[in-house]
């Protein structure tokens, strides 16, 4: 088996720090154009899970297929060409306090392109009208909502066409309504450019808004994977007692 079919696939990794055994034995499938939520409290390895998948951490077993190439034994030369497939929308946004919103877009297209300024300009106005942030280009962060400084990231995000999206965090420290928006967002970008998303996330509410799958990573192991139905009719301890924090079980 090679990892043909899906967008990622992951099979057995796992991942020590020291005498910390963070990721025991986790295996994952993507599918293409779908979204899939990675659920679970704070420490409970979601974001090295993350990491392993752009190749910004090796793993000590197991192995990594984006789009049925294997990484986990790559160069760092064909790892930059693999995290090319993949936008990033940061927690917080992460945009450059310091450049306008029209600036934080282009910069990927000034890192990795040679364009003219009129195409720059051409492409990141597209970006951003595709998610309804009209005439923001000269404004700077600190002038926009929690809400738009997200969109901006999600326009960033997809400037370079990848066909996948990470989403770290994405609602973290923001309100009901701008945690809707961002929900909208998430499906917006798969719905208009049929991208591949996998979102990391401690929000239940959010995370069943938008997924197609989720899975829930507890101890360094996935203990429940599935459609969102399947997922809130688990059986397992864990996930009844996270779930019920969110939802009233009768």
């Amino acid at each position: 088996m090679n990892g043909e079919g899906a967008a990622i696939e992951i099979r057995d990794l796992c991942k020590r720090f020291g005498e910390n055994e963070v990721l025991k034995g986790i295996s994952l499938r993507v599918e293409h154009g779908s979204t899939t939520v990675i659920l679970g409290a704070s420490g409970s390895g979601k974001s090295v899970l993350i990491k392993h998948v752009i190749g910004l951490l090796r793993p000590d077993s197991g192995e990594i297929w984006i789009e049925g190439e294997a990484i986990a034994q790559a160069g760092e030369r064909r790892l930059n060409e693999v995290r090319r497939k993949f936008g990033m929308v940061f927690q917080g946004a992460a945009l450059f306090d310091s450049m306008t919103v029209g600036e934080n877009v282009a910069f990927p297209l000034r890192e990795h392109l040679s364009l003219s300024e009129r195409e720059i300009r051409a492409i990141v106005t597209e970006k951003l009208n595709l998610f309804g942030l009209f005439g923001v280009e000269d404004k700077y962060p600190a002038e926009l909502s929690g809400g738009m400084r997200k969109r901006v990231g999600l326009a960033r995000a997809i400037v370079l066409n990848p066909g996948m999206i990470l989403y770290d965090e994405p609602t973290t420290g923001l309100d009901p309504i701008a945690t809707e928006n961002v929900n909208g967002m998430i499906v917006e970008a798969r719905e208009k450019l049929q991208v591949t998303s996998v979102v990391i996330s401690h929000d239940i509410g959010a995370a069943f808004a938008v997924a197609d799958a989720i899975a829930v990573l507890h101890d360094g192991r996935i203990v429940e994977y599935g459609a969102p139905a399947a997922v809130r009719a688990s059986e397992h301890p864990h996930v009844r007692q996270f779930l019920s924090t969110w939802f009233s079980r009768v």
